[in-house]
């Protein structure tokens, strides 16, 4: 049976679509593949990891018909990305085996069957779904992803807090010693609920959600205390969620700063760039001290190499020192174009409050260093 007869790119997007769920090393062959099932039309690809399963659907032309095999995701991935752009790929099923064909190219490729897959069951207590904006999703998960932790002891904490209240949606990402928080009202009747989602689910969803997806093309997602369902651009992400006690995050924002100042991102981020290239590799450590009309960055390592940056600003408060992690104040600069970047400080004991003009709702939170 002809599966498909397309050109190659359309056949790498929708593999792409669905690619971020394979691991490179897998203890179950099978999760290796592609889950390949044509139903008249349409075919549907699906990957999976256990905790993670993409499925889109694309019609590729081919013959109507029903046929379904598995074949080594990657390796098909290469194939593709291989052949002449203005080629015609075909790809056939028989006898056990799929044969991909290009021009004067062709490929015999191994099969596992079908009915071998590991499909993800549905959760019997999931929730009605629920419709969001698709830029606006994608936009409050990139303000926070970047603070999500990065496979610590304290499993809750790799991933994002995803809290729904009436009409409002907030989104939370800490490690412990950094913590951003995006949140926005919507025009929907939110379920109150707080799930945690998977660092991975978080990248899948940033790479597909669309910036650019019109409001007749949103985002559908359903939850139970176990499992995400998210469907977009004809695409399915299903994932299990984190189990566990998110930490109360309402605490960790300090609400009594007795100073703010307010300096463009771009003047900041180029003299902390600067500063921190002899910073302590591993503390990573530069000090912030706060005088009349001026802001002094500084940093040391322990070969006794010192540098530092002065930054003329707008304030006539009292003077304040403070070390902070140089990298974690890096990633915020790095996540927002914004013209400007605001500190709330209190003394050398107190975290940073960072905010954003231009992110209404955002906010990020970086815990200081002894110095």
């Amino acid at each position: 049976m002809l599966i498909l007869k397309t050109e190659p790119s359309r056949f790498l997007a929708a593999l792409q679509d669905v690619l971020g769920a394979v691991e490179r090393r897998h203890t179950l062959p099978i999760l290796s593949n592609v889950l390949l099932r044509k139903s008249g039309a349409t075919l549907t690809l699906t990957t999976s990891d256990l905790d993670l399963q993409i499925s889109t659907r694309a019609e590729l032309g081919g013959d109507d018909g029903t046929v379904a095999t598995t074949v080594a995701a990657r390796k098909l991935a290469d194939i593709l990305r291989a052949l002449p752009p203005d080629a015609t790929a075909s790809l056939s099923h028989r006898a056990g085996k799929l044969q991909l064909q290009a021009g004067k190219s062709r490929f015999t490729l191994h099969t596992l069957p079908a009915q071998d897959y590991p499909m993800a069951q549905e959760a019997a207590d999931l929730a009605p779904p629920v419709a969001l904006p698709q830029p606006l999703f994608r936009s409050l998960l990139a303000q926070v992803a970047f603070a999500m932790a990065v496979q610590d002891i304290r499993y809750y904490l790799n991933g994002v807090l995803l809290a729904l209240d009436g009409h409002d949606i907030r989104m939370v990402a800490t490690d412990g010693n950094r913590l951003a928080l995006a949140q926005a009202t919507v025009d929907a009747d939110l379920p109150k609920t707080e799930v945690i989602l998977p660092r991975k689910a978080v990248q899948e969803l940033l790479r597909l959600l669309r910036d650019d997806a019109p409001a007749s093309s949103p985002l559908q997602m359903r939850l139970a205390p176990a499992q995400a369902r998210f469907d977009l651009n004809g695409t399915e992400l299903v994932t299990k969620l984190i189990e566990g006690k998110y930490p109360d995050y309402r605490r960790v924002i300090p609400a009594n700063a007795t100073q703010q100042l307010t300096l463009p991102r771009d003047v900041l981020q180029a003299g902390l760039q600067r500063t921190a290239l002899l910073a302590n590799e591993r503390f990573k450590a530069v000090t912030l001290q706060l005088e009349a009309g001026m802001l002094r960055l500084s940093a040391s390592n322990a070969e006794h190499e010192e540098a530092s940056e002065e930054i003329a600003v707008q304030h006539d408060g009292p003077p304040l020192q403070i070390g902070l992690n140089v990298a974690y104040v890096l990633d915020l600069l790095a996540q927002t174009h914004a013209d400007t970047v605001t500190l709330a400080l209190r003394d050398a004991q107190s975290a940073v409050l960072f905010t954003v003009a231009a992110q209404p709702g955002f906010c990020y939170v970086v815990s200081p260093l002894r110095i």
